[in-house]
C-alpha cells in the first residue's frame, strides 16, 4: 500500500531513520507532504535516503499565511523549478478558514491559492490541496484555472462530491474514516478509481494516539467494507491511482 500524505518531517519521525526502515518493510511507498520551506531541505534530502521508497511533495500551508510573502512565493517557485524532478507534488496547499478568521488573510490565502495553482499547471506538477471550512471558495479557484491533476487531501466536502466527479480530481482517504459518517458517504459515494489513502501523520489521532504511515492498512480495511469488496481489490486499485497519479517510478 501507498501512504500519499503523511509528514516524516515532523518532530514524531524527523531523523528516526529506523522508524522510516519499518515503514518500508510493510508498505510500497510513501508520499511525505513538507508545509513550509524550513522543512524542505530536510525532505528532499530523506527521499534521497529512501529512493523509490519515499517521495517528496512540497507546498506552503494555508495555516501560515501570515508568514508569506510574495518573496517567499518568488523563492518558492525558483527552489521548485531547481528541484522539479525531485517532487512529485506541489503541496499541500490551498484554503483554511479554521485556524485563519481573519478576512484580509483569507484574501490572501485566496491569492496565494490561485498563484500556486497556475505555477503547478505551467510546470505540469499534480497539486495537493488542503480545504478546510473554504470549500466554495477553493473549487471556485480550482475550476476557474481549469486543472485537473488535483489532489484532495482529507476531503471533507460530501456535498460536492458532483463536482469532484466532473471536474476528475482524486480525493485521499485518511484514518478520519473510522468516525467519520460524512467520510464515509463520501467513499460510498466515489468509484474506487478516485480514491488513494492517507494518513496525514502523525497529526491525524487513531483512538488518541498519533497515527503512522502504516495505518493506512486501517483505512483500506474500512474502504473494503463500506464498498463491500476485497481488501486485496482496494490495495490493488489504490496503489494504481497512486502510481498513476503521482508519476511515482514504482510497478503496479
Amino acid at each position: 500500500m501507498i501512504d500519499v500524505h503523511c509528514h516524516l518531517e515532523h518532530e514524531k519521525f524527523k531523523n528516526n531513520k529506523e522508524l522510516i526502515k519499518s515503514f518500508k518493510r510493510e508498505l510500497k511507498a510513501v508520499i511525505t507532504s513538507s508545509p513550509h520551506p524550513n522543512d524542505f531541505d530536510y525532505t528532499l534530502q530523506l527521499k534521497k535516503e529512501f529512493e523509490g521508497f519515499v517521495f517528496a511533495c512540497i507546498g506552503l500551508h494555508p495555516e501560515y499565511i501570515e508568514e508569506f510573502s510574495e518573496d517567499t512565493l518568488d523563492a518558492f517557485e525558483e527552489f521548485v523549478k531547481e528541484k522539479k524532478d525531485e517532487i512529485v507534488s506541489i503541496g499541500e496547499i490551498g484554503l483554511d478558514y479554521f485556524w485563519v478568521k481573519d478576512e484580509k488573510l483569507r484574501e490572501k490565502q485566496k491569492w496565494f491559492f490561485e498563484k500556486l495553482v497556475e505555477f503547478a499547471k505551467t510546470i505540469n506538477k499534480p497539486i495537493t490541496v488542503h480545504i478546510r471550512d473554504a470549500h466554495e471558495d477553493a473549487f471556485k479557484i480550482l475550476e476557474a484555472i481549469d486543472f485537473q491533476k488535483v489532489h484532495l487531501h482529507m476531503f471533507g466536502g460530501d456535498k460536492l462530491i458532483d463536482k469532484v466527479m466532473a471536474n476528475e480530481w482524486k480525493i485521499s482517504v485518511g484514518p478520519i474514516i473510522l468516525r467519520s459518517k460524512k467520510h464515509k458517504r463520501i467513499v460510498k459515494k466515489l468509484p474506487l478509481e478516485r480514491i488513494m489513502l492517507e494518513t496525514d501523520s502523525p497529526w491525524m489521532k487513531i483512538n488518541g494516539k498519533e497515527s503512522m504511515p502504516i495505518d493506512v492498512k486501517i483505512v483500506a480495511e474500512k474502504i473494503a467494507e463500506i464498498k463491500k469488496i476485497s481488501l486485496q481489490e482496494v490495495e490493488v486499485e489504490t496503489d494504481k491511482n497512486a502510481i498513476s497519479f503521482f508519476n511515482l517510478e514504482l510497478s503496479y
